[in-house]
């Protein structure tokens, strides 16, 4: 993605020049900004290359290249800068792994044969659950539990190299988990238990040095290079080590992240997990006393005021590819470990997420082109849509995502990427940007432009996509006003004939409004408006001109991945050839 037909536009995802600088003053750049993206998909000599280099881990030769001596201890044992959470760990003590509404019986535990989801194996491979069990329980209590489970993956799969299991990604992140929780691992008296958890560290790290820049680009690349550079801090002799693994470091953020400290792969909760992998590699730094390298620092430096970005007004996530509303409580602690202090980036261009606050009214807008294939699996057809809240009160919001979520079924987790689960415009009851059968993105939304204006009576969008242009031969344009005081939403969602196809016949529209559950909605009796009252919160009125206003059923995606019946503003009717208009507020009463 990249910018252009601006003075100063950003750059792509090569880790410099963009908008980074926008976190300190808070300052909105002008003028109309043209946001493209190019399609490129991975090429079947990409494919192909990864399915080879998984078949070369099997071959004697690299199980050679593993060999080597195993340190008899690591130079330090590294804080750990995120808290876990003590229920998830009070459940492992009780003999159960819970996670994303999936619960795993260790009595019956088996990595080699045990079901589980991509997520909770995802889970379990990283040992993301150590720090949950350390929250629970002092060492003493907790380090037996931990050192059954991996006595367990040891038997499993320390001498086998494997896929997943020895995917590069999850190596750099099982090590981070060691190190910051060497006590409940190493504590064991057993000298050949605690030699084979050495041992398998140093492959596992001799693995990486070699494999990491094969991990696909973004943040699973950038988690290898921080297993490297883990590993060069903190084994013994590790020096070369570390300067390998800075370098490759520095490539990585290059190329998984915008200038104005985004992910390329516009995820907002994998930019939340990036933090947290560079937060726990710099504590890493901490306990050797060193600086993190300035490719680390600075990419801290930018990636927190772009996640602040798209945060709402109860201080969590706003959900947008895939993604859950993940809570207030886990950003802060993210934010508190990366050591950066700063204010929410409001205008980040390349990542394509707008912030528009007043009052006590938040607002944060889709104003880009779904993610690069290539860089995500997942991807939403989210252009245009927003998600508002008033104070700690989340009021239109999208449905969410299945990301980390085991118990949706597959056709409910592909239906939550549509258009139609996000408060935007659908034409002709197609997605703005195509989803294939096999869960790729197709042809859609190639262009976004964008004009925003902060004007003494409040802060102003105008941004239009041509996702509709190849297939229906119209441009949707929607216009957002926020009022100063924050107490009004003003909105135009407009169909302009573009392109060179026309359409013969009028096309369907529909425009929704998603609500949050705690958000009651009515009609008024003139079937031109709702109001939406907030438990415990104020009360909105929504009206609408250019169409029929509907009250209908919808659904939400907690932050545990459950659905949470909800409703639903659906303002539908039909454009003719020459284009609509549907007007709309939304103004707080109370």
């Amino acid at each position: 993605m990249s910018n252009s037909g601006a003075p100063a536009p950003g750059r792509g995802p090569n880790g410099d020049g963009g908008s980074g600088g926008e976190a300190a003053d808070e300052g909105i750049e002008p003028g109309k900004r043209l946001i493209r993206v190019k399609e490129e998909g991975s090429s079947l000599t990409q494919r192909l290359a990864a399915h080879l280099q998984k078949l070369a881990w099997r071959t004697p030769l690299h199980n050679l290249r593993l060999r080597g001596r195993y340190p008899l201890k690591l130079l330090g044992v590294p804080e750990n800068p995120l808290p876990g959470d003590s229920r998830a760990g009070a459940a492992i003590l009780g003999g159960r792994i819970v996670h994303g509404g999936e619960t795993l019986d260790l009595e019956k535990l088996d990595f080699s044969s045990t079901p589980m989801s991509p997520a909770m194996a995802d889970h379990m491979q990283s040992f993301g659950w150590l720090r949950d069990l350390a929250a629970a329980a002092p060492r003493e209590r907790a380090a037996p539990v931990a050192e059954l489970i991996l006595r367990n993956w040891l038997a499993t799969h320390a001498t086998d190299v494997t896929d997943p299991a020895w995917q590069p990604d999850l190596w750099g992140r099982r090590l981070l988990a060691w190190f910051a929780h060497a006590p409940l691992i190493l504590s064991s008296n057993d000298h050949i238990y605690r030699s084979a958890v050495l041992n398998t560290l140093a492959r596992g790290a001799r693995h990486i040095d070699r494999s990491a820049d094969k991990a696909p680009a973004g943040p699973q690349r950038v988690a290898a290079w921080a297993g490297v550079i883990g590993a060069g801090l903190l084994v013994p002799g590790g020096d070369p080590r570390l300067a390998h693994g800075e370098a490759g470091m520095a490539r990585a953020l290059g190329t998984a992240m915008y200038g104005d400290g985004g992910l390329a792969n516009r995820s907002p909760v994998a930019q939340l997990e990036l933090i947290e992998t560079l937060a726990r590699l710099r504590a890493v730094y901490q306990v050797r006393r060193k600086e993190p390298s300035g490719a680390i620092s600075h990419a801290l430096a930018r990636a927190v005021p772009a996640l602040q970005g798209v945060t709402l007004g109860d201080g969590g996530l706003s959900s947008w590819q895939g993604g859950a509303p993940i809570p207030a409580a886990r950003i802060a602690a993210a934010v508190e470990a990366s050591g950066v202090r700063t204010r929410p980036l409001r205008q980040a261009r390349d990542w394509g997420y707008q912030r528009l606050v007043a009052g006590q009214t938040t607002l944060v807008l889709d104003a880009a082109p779904p993610p690069i294939a290539r860089l995500t699996a997942g991807g939403c057809a989210s252009t245009l849509a927003f998600e508002l809240s008033d104070g700690p009160h989340r009021l239109i919001v999208n449905c969410g995502g299945a990301q980390g979520a085991a118990t949706l079924p597959a056709e409910l987790a592909e239906a939550l990427r549509t258009t139609a689960a996000h408060s935007t415009l659908i034409l002709a009851d197609t997605n703005s940007t195509a989803i294939h059968a096999d869960g790729s993105l197709g042809r859609g939304v190639i262009e976004v432009e964008l004009d925003r204006q902060e004007l003494d009576s409040g802060s102003r969008v105008d941004v239009s996509h041509d996702g509709y242009v190849r297939r229906h031969g119209f441009v949707h344009r929607r216009q957002l006003l926020l009022t100063a005081d924050g107490r009004q939403l003003t909105g135009e969602d407009v169909l302009t004939p573009s392109g060179r196809k026309r359409a013969r016949d009028a096309l369907d529209f529909t425009l929704r409004f998603h609500l949050h559950p705690h958000v009651e909605v009515s009609s008024t009796a003139d079937g031109m408006g709702a109001l939406l009252r907030i438990a415990e919160g104020a009360l909105w009125q929504f009206r609408c001109r250019g169409g029929t206003l509907t009250i209908e059923e919808s659904l939400w995606i907690d932050r545990i991945g459950r659905p949470r019946g909800t409703s639903q503003i659906v303002v539908s009717g039909a454009t003719p050839a020459g284009g609509t208009s549907i007007g709309w507020v939304l103004r707080r009463a109370g």
